[in-house]
């Protein structure tokens, strides 16, 4: 069993929202649900009653109610869920109009924002004014290029209020990623900044922007937002800049009332084995899942204040945004989380006072590796959790979280996807956290692990699956004719069940430990291993930055390549190489230790953070890797096309 790290207070526990719910629930079904547990296992085995409570607790706004809740949990993908309703995303999440502050806005070179709700209000009806003006009607695609600045946010809810269709990316992909997605949307308007800011430098991207827009035939109306430059527009069709757009007298916001399944969101799948998969999200989907994460799960209300470090090419921003819906503040930040100084974000937790702070694995494991020991510059009164998602928290980090910079904390290590813009794990501030694992199944998400016989196991690693539905499943994918896109990627191994892609366990106590992706599964001898273990013990000697592992055909059966990124000075010796394989063997098993240990010079990360061992995986067995520009370091490749065994 692994060491029990933090324990809520009882005060924190009756407090929370998720503990207040489950009286609730007591109270309407005649019921004691006295644990976590519990309220989880009620939550799946009803799961139609789960959702319409939490529809009816959070009080959503609507013009037609729901005639029925859902009409075939088992039905995947198809299930209609909250039929006959009609409501608007962006109107619950502008319920509030007061001074209250909604965005707080962070960016390098001091760059900083505020807006309140009745400012935001103010703003979105501006855009939403103009756009409907110039012809955005519901169902059309606004695609924004952004940094994450608030105009994005605005940009955002004006698209919303109207029912059309948002989907944005990052300024740093390239060209080619930018059209990879955009290309597959046909937007009507594109929304832009001129540049970001990035390690102290301002990267332009106005011709980028240009030659984008040039193969986006589709486009009437480029709205370019000044960041830090003053730049002219001469060279992009169609554009405009953010303040002549902005309608100086609008017409009272419009929020269009629509079925709870009209498009919301397209996302974009962040594989590397083609073009991204567009996936659509929905509006009461999106709104329900998120409310619930947002107030059961990580207990955000009115008079708190979210942060998640992201980029607009990241689920987490959409996540982020839905903070909102809460009427608390939510923080954005543009830039290097490491400029001007490595704890740039830290300070900012007690300068805004903020109380959940979220980042990535990847962000924490940094601050330790440079030394860093945030307890020693604050106490953060105001901090009571700590998200971490983007790959699995090693087990290092939640000592270090505990050790060197709070003690009284929520660590919440988090697990979902683009594919559900949400949750599958996660953290709930009615348990304690334990070592390497996440706190709970989120609720309403009937998660399990599929051993080889396809039966849900405990304590035993398996295929994550969700075997009834969820209001959050993608609608449907673009340009997929008849669905099979959308089925071959998540039902062709199991029917009617959701099966996502990583090995978990789940034990007796409800935790639950991630241990890769299971299409980037070791499978020596035919036993199938995740990579997670793996990493959690290379990456805690001394000697190691970072690390990836990948399995290559040989001799009819499968060997394990490890590839290690040292720490400065550090030399891969035979004597570094059996330490490493020693420990591999004490801490995992015999079939963990690879065949082979090499040093590379750099390991490849999604934009989100995530190493991409499926791409070196097909690179040392001389495949071709499409759509690299999903890579946040594409460069990187280039060591792995060349190596020869």
């Amino acid at each position: 069993m692994n060491k029990q790290l933090w324990t809520p207070s009882q005060t924190r526990i009756e407090s929370s929202q998720v503990w207040q719910f489950a009286q609730s629930i007591n109270s309407r079904y005649q019921l004691s649900i006295n644990s976590y547990a519990e309220l989880y296992d009620w939550s799946v085995d009803d799961i139609p009653a789960f959702w319409q409570n939490i529809w009816e607790t959070n009080d959503v706004i609507h013009s037609q109610p729901y005639t029925n809740i859902v009409d075939n949990i088992h039905k995947m993908p198809g299930a209609t869920w909250f039929a006959g309703s009609r409501l608007n995303y962006a109107e619950n999440l502008l319920r509030f109009r007061d001074d209250r502050i909604a965005i707080h806005f962070r960016g390098e070179d001091q760059i900083q924002s505020q807006y309140s709700y009745c400012e935001l209000y103010d703003k979105v009806e501006k855009l939403t004014h103009s756009l409907r003006k110039m012809g955005v009607t519901k169902g059309d695609r606004v695609a924004a290029f952004m940094p994450n600045v608030p105009e994005t946010v605005i940009g955002m809810l004006a698209t919303a209020s109207i029912g059309a269709i948002w989907s944005s990316t990052s300024p740093d992909f390239g060209i080619k990623g930018v059209l990879d997605r955009f290309q597959q949307i046909n937007p009507k308007v594109v929304i832009a900044t001129d540049g970001y800011l990035y390690g102290g430098k301002y990267i332009s991207t106005l011709d980028k922007l240009a030659s984008v827009i040039d193969s986006l035939p589709s486009v009437e109306k480029v709205i370019v937002a000044k960041y830090v430059e003053k730049p002219t527009l001469d060279s992009i069709k169609h554009a405009v800049f953010w303040d002549d757009f902005l309608a100086s007298n609008p017409e009272p916001l419009k929020f269009e009332q629509l079925p709870f399944d009209h498009p919301l969101y397209i996302m974009y799948s962040s594989g590397t084995t083609g073009l991204p998969k567009s996936i659509v999200h929905c509006v009461g989907g999106v709104l329900l899942q998120h409310l619930k994460e947002h107030k059961l799960h990580v207990d955000m209300s009115r008079d708190k204040t979210l942060f998640y470090f992201t980029t607009c090419g990241w689920m987490m921003w959409n996540w982020l945004v839905s903070g909102l819906a809460t009427g608390g503040t939510i923080v954005l930040f543009d830039g290097n989380p490491l400029k001007p100084d490595a704890s740039f974000l830290l300070k900012m937790i007690d300068e805004l006072n903020i109380n959940i702070f979220g980042t990535s694995a990847k962000y924490i494991d940094t601050l330790e590796s440079m030394g860093i020991t945030p307890k020693q510059q604050s106490s953060y009164p105001s901090l009571d959790t700590i998200l971490s998602t983007g790959s699995p928290l090693l087990e290092k980090s939640f000592d270090y979280v505990y050790n060197d910079w709070k003690e009284d904390v929520l660590l919440a290590s988090i697990s979902g996807g683009t594919d559900i813009v949400s949750c599958f794990a996660g953290g709930v501030p009615w348990l304690p956290v334990k070592r390497g694992e996440l706190q709970c199944r989120m609720l309403g998400m009937k998660v399990e692990a599929f051993d080889e016989t396809a039966k849900p196991a405990i304590g035993k690693q398996g295929e994550l699956v969700c075997s009834a539905a969820f209001p959050v499943m993608p609608i449907y994918f673009l340009n997929d004719e008849g669905g099979q896109k959308y089925h071959d990627a998540y039902f062709d191994v199991y029917d009617n069940i959701w099966c996502h892609g990583d090995y978990i366990d789940i034990n007796a106590d409800g935790g639950v430990r991630f241990f890769g992706r299971s299409d980037a599964t070791l499978n020596p001898g035919g036993v199938r291993l995740g990579t997670a273990d793996l990493y959690r013990v290379v990456e805690a000697l001394p000697e190691i930055s970072d690390s990836v592992a990948v399995g290559q055909q040989w001799e009819g059966d499968e060997r394990i390549l490890l590839f290690v990124q040292l720490q400065d000075k550090a030399t891969l010796t035979n004597e570094l190489i059996l330490t490493i394989k020693k420990a591999i063997k004490e801490r995992c098993s015999p079939r963990h230790v690879p065949a082979l240990i090499l040093q590379t010079p750099e390991i490849p990360y999604t934009h989100n953070g995530k190493k991409v061992e499926v791409a070196i995986k097909k690179l040392i067995h001389k495949q071709a890797v499409n759509n690299t520009e999903a890579l946040a370091n594409p460069k990187s490749l280039d060591y792995y096309k060349n190596l020869n065994f």
